[in-house]
């Protein structure tokens, strides 16, 4: 993989993203526009990591972090680059972010219905918990 390059988001990456994940990412979020996105990096400027290959987006993940737990979302690979290591890259580099911040566990937003991703967590050490469900709520401004 030494021609991958992980490195974090910036503001001018955001369209780009969005674009991504379009083709790359299972599910949306109320979150997932511009602003969504934008809010993110401006509030924590090395969550959001981008996988890169010869300045192609191939992967992302947001990893997280409130100082108390460790949350990872949008784990995304695009089609034609998986299974090439690049999700377990970007959960290697998500994982030392956390450390280096003193996060104890990591956790991870997985859709029941996406069986792909769900192996691809389970090869990389994860497991569900099946004594919790997510419980959600939008606001409105």
């Amino acid at each position: 993989m030494s021609d991958l390059q992980i490195r974090a988001a910036v503001p001018a990456d955001l369209d780009t993203v969005l674009a991504f994940w379009k083709v790359a990412a299972e599910g949306t979020s109320i979150s997932d526009d511009t602003d969504g996105v934008a809010r993110l990096v401006a509030r924590d400027p090395e969550a959001l990591l981008l996988a890169e290959r010869d300045g192609e987006l191939v992967g992302t993940v947001i990893a997280g972090f409130d100082g108390w737990r460790c949350h990872l979302y949008r784990l995304a690979v695009h089609p034609d680059h998986r299974r090439r290591g690049i999700g377990g890259a970007l959960l290697a580099a998500a994982e030392e972010r956390f450390a280096a911040l003193g996060g104890r566990r990591a956790d991870a937003m997985v859709l029941d219905r996406n069986a792909l991703a769900q192996h691809a967590w389970r090869a990389a050490g994860y497991a569900p918990e099946p004594q919790w469900s997510r419980w959600v709520k939008p606001l409105t401004g």
